[in-house]
């Protein structure tokens, strides 16, 4: 399948993470340790990677992804590339359902700009040349607006929330054109933080800014960065309430944030989570433009391994579609199934498994 024949996303999608296989851990974990060297670790991502492009065109997807196999976060490793942040170990991990995580986060400690030597630039055409044309290859990365969570901005680079929302969106349309030239035709932004808006509290952003002038904000940086965007480049984004061994962050439905992103954000495709009854109901679907954005539904769970009841899937599309046209509409898992090296509660197989399902149901809708 030619990249530049693509429309995306595609009926039967997927997020983007997998499980990590146990020899690509430990491969990991004997780089760290110095036991063995780059060149071995890459060999080792390299087989891992030609295996997982191999079982997702199996499964029948026509889009695949990289599994984020040389990521530890979905998002850290990408954003502590850019110029102008580092990585670094805080006090405490991010709360979650019962849980914190392992603490590491991101910090800005300069002036912003995409770094032309990015590392995620090579893995991709490492990547391309392994799905050789056989299926689309989909890029991942974390929203611009990922850099808005309280404590990131340093006040001593940037006084004010404008400067810093202003380089942000340089630096994400530099990384736009590096990802095309690269090879890059599919992207999507991850972001929790727009998903996270909708939350009773905001203690984690911007202070002195309310939940509109935060929401308005979002909307700013994600058109500003894909403003003149090529027409070849789709790029969607996933809402995300968390994902972090089986576990979330918050709940709520979009009901604050459809009117203003929903109805105005530039993106080919939301991918919205709505596995259980935290997310809320189809309502906010309403402010989709009709022939606007696709809108993914993330029916199938990648908390956990048992499948779901395949009518009661078909049934609940059908409801969304009284808010969105069917045409307009595709299915996915809710989220990836490993968005940390730690991955989730649920076997390799139920993974495959999982997809397998969600294409099997598409077919059946869609033809």
């Amino acid at each position: 399948m030619s990249q530049t024949t693509l429309t995306a996303p595609f009926r039967a999608d997927h997020v983007g993470s997998l499980l990590r296989p146990k020899n690509l851990l430990q491969a990991r974990k004997d780089y760290q340790n110095g036991n063995i060297t780059k060149d071995d670790l890459r060999l080792i991502e390299n087989q891992e990677l030609k295996r997982i492009v191999d079982k997702q065109i199996e499964v029948g997807l026509e889009l695949v992804t990289d599994g984020e196999f040389r990521r530890s976060w979905w998002h850290i490793d990408f954003l502590e590339n850019l110029n102008g942040f580092e990585g670094y170990v805080p006090e405490r991990g991010i709360p979650f359902q019962g849980i914190e995580t392992e603490p590491y986060d991101v910090r800005n400690t300069g002036k912003i700009s995409f770094n032309l030597d990015h590392p995620f630039l090579e893995d991709f055409r490492i990547f391309n040349d392994l799905v050789a044309g056989r299926a689309v290859a989909k890029q991942t990365i974390p929203s611009p607006d990922q850099l808005f969570h309280r404590g990131i901005r340093n006040p001593e680079v940037y006084p004010t929330v404008q400067e810093y929302a202003d380089d942000i969106i340089q630096a994400y349309r530099d990384a736009l054109k590096a990802f095309y030239d690269a090879g890059v035709r599919y992207l999507q932004f991850d972001d929790v933080y727009i998903a996270g808006l909708n939350a009773d509290s905001l203690v984690a952003y911007e202070p002195g800014l309310t939940r509109e002038e935060l929401i308005d904000l979002a909307l700013y940086v994600a058109n500003g960065v894909l403003k003149d965007k090529p027409d070849d480049l789709y790029v969607t984004t996933h809402l995300c309430r968390g994902n972090y061994e089986s576990r979330w962050a918050f709940e709520g439905s979009y009901a604050q944030i459809a009117p203003t992103l929903f109805a105005k954000e530039n993106v080919d495709g939301f991918f919205l989570e709505y596995d259980d009854e935290r997310s809320g109901d189809f309502k906010p679907l309403q402010h989709i433009p009709d022939g606007g954005p696709k809108v993914v539904l993330g029916l199938v769970t990648s908390k956990f391994g048992e499948l779901e009841d395949k009518e009661t899937i078909k049934r609940r599309i059908e409801e969304a579609s009284k808010y969105v046209p069917l045409e307009q509409l595709a299915l996915s898992p809710q989220c990836g199934f490993s968005s940390t090296h730690h991955g989730n509660k649920l076997t390799e197989e139920q993974q495959w498994e999982k997809l397998r399902f969600i294409v099997e149901i598409t077919k059946e809708i869609w033809g």
